[in-house]
């Protein structure tokens, strides 16, 4: 990289790449999962959300990775979708995986929250 690009990504931006990372990869599982389970895991609604999840994490990872100086209002907004989608998959107690998908979710926005708030 050329020495007068501003193109720095510490350590706790690698970091909370790799959770955006993460949790766009398990919502995107996810959809295939509810599904084939079918019922209350199939809702539009549901489904939807799984899909703003993974698409404003991989937005977040991306503006991110790009060492954009609108990171932080991205990874705000990839807070608070990360954090309904957490809310939604909670709701199927029986479903381990369900259960794993909202703790990926709740994780990715405590990362997304505290780059957010390191402008």
């Amino acid at each position: 990289m050329q020495g007068n690009m501003h193109t720095t990504i510490d350590q706790r931006m690698r970091e909370c790449i790799r959770e955006c990372q993460q949790c766009h990869d398990i919502c995107t599982e996810m959809i295939a999962h509810c599904l084939e389970m079918g019922g209350e895991h199939a809702q539009p609604n549901h489904i939807r959300l799984l899909l703003d999840c993974g698409e404003i994490c991989q937005t977040s990872a991306n503006f991110m990775l790009r060492a954009s100086d609108l990171h932080n209002s991205i990874c705000e907004d990839c807070a608070v979708v990360c954090e309904r989608c957490a809310e939604d998959c909670e709701r199927f107690q029986d479903d381990q995986m369900m259960q794993q998908c909202a703790q990926v979710c709740r994780s990715c926005a405590q990362s997304c929250r505290e780059m957010a708030q390191a402008a």
